[in-house]
């Protein structure tokens, strides 16, 4: 069975209270090696979940952040619990933070600030920041580009935008993670993307409980299914699946250093694939 890792899910939300276990469980047997639960919600509260659940599985580490949809509920105050959340054991990512115009659920001045805000986090705690960005991509490649994103670096998460945005994300040495969406009819764009993007730049996700792949009858999207996202990608790109498992893995590991999860599953993390 070849390692596969979920670089974005949220298996702490109230989606998953009653079956937290048989759902990792499915994630293991279906070639899991690694879970990464991004806390980003509303309040501290999320975060600190997050944090909780990887100090108690071997397999599943954590990010920690506000989404930008709660930009304008943040606190001066959270700042300080935040920056030490970020540096706990098992955090590997600041986030997820960013832009989202579709919704515009905080004002865009104040999600401006916010990202900023974690950008700066993210070089001090020296953890990779994972991006949201949606209808706003060019605001946030203009914030990206006048920040220092330092030596970490970031993910464009759940990536939605255009061959043009994607280029520019390339430049400023992201990597983009594709989810569920990739499966979905009307998403020949984004698909054309992950064909462009280098092998060595790009993660699979599931940001589960939401975006389960087509055809799955799943509401509730959960990390094993991440596998029917790699098909998907392997299939576009005309390479082996286990080809774009190994990538995507070696991706993962490179960029939030997962050397734990490495180490349980035997291997060692490798130089990122070329082509």
């Amino acid at each position: 069975m070849v390692p596969i890792i979920d670089s974005h899910c949220h298996v702490d939300f109230d989606h998953f209270a009653e079956d937290v276990p048989a759902v990792l469980d499915r994630a293991r047997q279906a070639g899991l090696i690694a879970m990464i639960c991004v806390g980003s919600g509303s309040d501290l509260a999320t975060a600190q979940r997050a944090v909780e659940l990887a100090a108690r599985e071997p397999d599943v580490f954590a990010a920690v952040g506000i989404h930008p949809h709660h930009a304008d509920k943040i606190e001066d105050d959270w700042w300080p619990v935040l920056d030490k959340l970020a540096r706990a054991p098992r955090v590997v990512g600041v986030g997820e933070t960013g832009l989202d115009y579709f919704y515009d659920c905080a004002p865009r001045d104040k999600q401006a600030d916010v990202f900023r805000g974690f950008l700066a986090l993210s070089r001090s705690a020296c953890r990779p920041f994972i991006c949201h960005v949606r209808d706003a991509h060019e605001d946030a490649l203009a914030i990206l580009r006048a920040e220092s994103l330092g030596e970490a670096g970031g993910v464009v998460h759940c990536f939605s935008g255009k061959l043009d945005h994607a280029r520019g994300y390339l430049d400023l040495g992201l990597d983009l993670s594709f989810s569920g969406i990739l499966t979905f009819k009307n998403a020949d764009e984004i698909r054309r993307v992950a064909v462009y993007a280098p092998l060595g730049s790009i993660l699979v996700e599931t940001d589960a409980p939401y975006l389960a792949p087509r055809p799955h009858p799943a509401k509730r999207n959960e990390p094993a299914l991440v596998v029917k996202t790699l098909e998907t990608l392997a299939s576009i790109r005309g390479i082996p699946f286990s080809r774009a498992a190994e990538a995507t893995t070696q991706n993962a590991q490179r960029r939030f250093a997962l050397p734990d999860a490495v180490a349980q599953a035997g291997g060692s993390i490798l130089a990122p694939p070329s082509g």
